[in-house]
């Protein structure tokens, strides 16, 4: 989970983007760049983790740059996780990696920050606007960050603000089989001319199961063209074949200039689950004219201190300008691997890589190797300790405490001697990537 707001940033319905171009350096043969890890951090939308105001549009990845230096092939550089409220219980000390990381060029290209005006005024109790685009990397916001209400009577009204800009809420039940009940309510509004709008929908769901979900869509645009889109729900359930509670979270975000050809998707899942089972990932994307980046990134942690970890990320020009570094890790009881590999590629094509790996062998010693196209290369062994996390920095135990709403939605009475039908079907097979961005938004070479 991360924990910067770069992103897009707007006026008022104003979107005036203002960029940089990309400047990239095709690297000397005798130049080798640090490649460091990627540094995930929790992320919540309260002040304490997460910068709070308008967005801003940072071009490129998501993360901090690390200037270029020149290194040796083994050089150590130690992270440590960025955790404010870290439990002292558990263990969580950012490796030691051998590597250091492709630099990913971050423009300022920003957005002009002004304050939104709520579009709607508490004029005949008309819902408040929250008209304004999502966050770039601010992750999964929490339930109490929604603000979600839901109404227990039936309302449909509509109404008219000083301004001459318009609202309407209205909320509704729906009933099914199996005990399913659907509360919602919706609302939105538009400016006197309809050049700008928005709508929110909230939601919870329960049936005698015992599945519980919360969950929000909003949407807008404005004067300008720019229009965003933002979706985020979380449910608890049991699974059929192990009987164990698990609650999953997750959260997509976009938004388009309609000035530039700029815009971003990005989508993030959570899943916990009552034995200490975690998977955690997001997939990004990103566009400001004539520059693109992507990055995935994921973590598995199966509760019994077996750990996976990967970062992939990747950036390029119209011009053909292409780079990026990827990297994995895994753990077992002190005994694992790391490798990882730096890339560069001009635009005619000239190819520069660096690869790199360690393996752990759980009594002191690291066997780290590597190589680059300008003829780098290394095979060692070195005295050294092995850190790793074994526990999630954010687990069942926060998930639980950050979902008492969630956990609070009554289902439907179940009448006597009346059982919920329960479809086992067939055992879970391991997820595809399904995560990938909207077919609108173009895939990596």
């Amino acid at each position: 989970m991360a924990a910067s707001s770069r992103g897009f940033s707007t006026t008022q319905f104003d979107f005036k983007l203002r960029a940089t171009r990309l400047n990239v350096a095709l690297l000397p043969n005798n130049y080798f760049p640090e490649l460091c890890r990627r540094k995930r951090r929790k992320t919540f939308s309260d002040a304490e983790r997460v910068r709070i105001g308008n967005l801003e549009f940072r071009c490129c990845c998501s993360e901090s740059v690390t200037p270029i230096r020149r290194t040796s092939g083994h050089e150590k550089i130690e992270e440590r996780r960025f955790d404010p409220k870290k439990n002292p219980h558990v263990h969580r000390v950012r490796t030691r990696a051998t590597p250091a990381a492709m630099p990913f060029a971050s423009p300022p290209s920003i957005l002009k920050q002004e304050k939104f005006s709520p579009r709607c005024t508490p004029r005949n109790s008309g819902p408040q606007s929250r008209d304004t685009p999502p966050k770039r990397d601010t992750g999964i916001a929490n339930e109490k960050d929604w603000g979600i209400s839901l109404l227990n009577e039936n309302v449909k009204e509509s109404g008219t603000n000083e301004d001459g800009s318009t609202w309407y809420r209205e909320n509704g039940e729906e009933l099914g089989e199996n005990g399913y009940r659907c509360r919602w309510t919706r609302m939105g509004g538009q400016s006197h001319d309809s050049s700008s709008e928005w709508k929110e929908t909230w939601w919870e769901k329960s049936d005698w199961t015992g599945y519980k979900e919360l969950g929000v869509e909003k949407s807008g645009r404005n004067s300008e063209g720019d229009s965003w889109w933002e979706t985020w729900q979380e449910n608890l359930h049991q699974d059929e074949w192990s009987n164990i509670a698990r609650i999953e979270r997750s959260a997509q975000k976009q938004a388009k200039s309609g000035t530039e050809n700029a815009g971003w998707y990005e989508k993030w899942w959570e899943k916990y689950d009552a034995k200490g089972w975690t998977e955690k990932g997001a997939h990004k994307y990103g566009r400001l004219n004539e520059q693109s980046w992507w990055e995935k990134w994921g973590e598995h942690y199966d509760g019994r201190g077996s750990v996976l970890k990967w970062t992939d990320k990747w950036a390029e020009t119209e011009l053909g300008t292409k780079w990026g570094d990827k990297w994995e890790e895994r753990f077992f009881k002190g005994i694992g691997s790391r490798h990882g590999e730096t890339w560069h590629v001009s635009p005619s094509s000239e190819r520069w890589s660096r690869t790199w790996g360690e393996e752990h062998f759980g009594n002191g010693k690291v066997h780290k190797y590597g190589n680059s196209t300008t003829g780098e290369s290394w095979d060692i062994v070195v005295d050294e300790e092995t850190y790793y996390e074994a526990e999630p920095h954010y687990g069942w135990a926060d998930v639980v405490g950050d979902s008492s709403q969630l956990l609070s939605i009554e289902p439907l009475d179940r009448p006597p001697g009346v059982f919920p039908n329960l479809d086992f079907g067939s055992p879970p097979l391991p997820q595809a990537d399904d995560h990938d961005p909207p077919v609108d938004f173009p895939s990596s070479q």
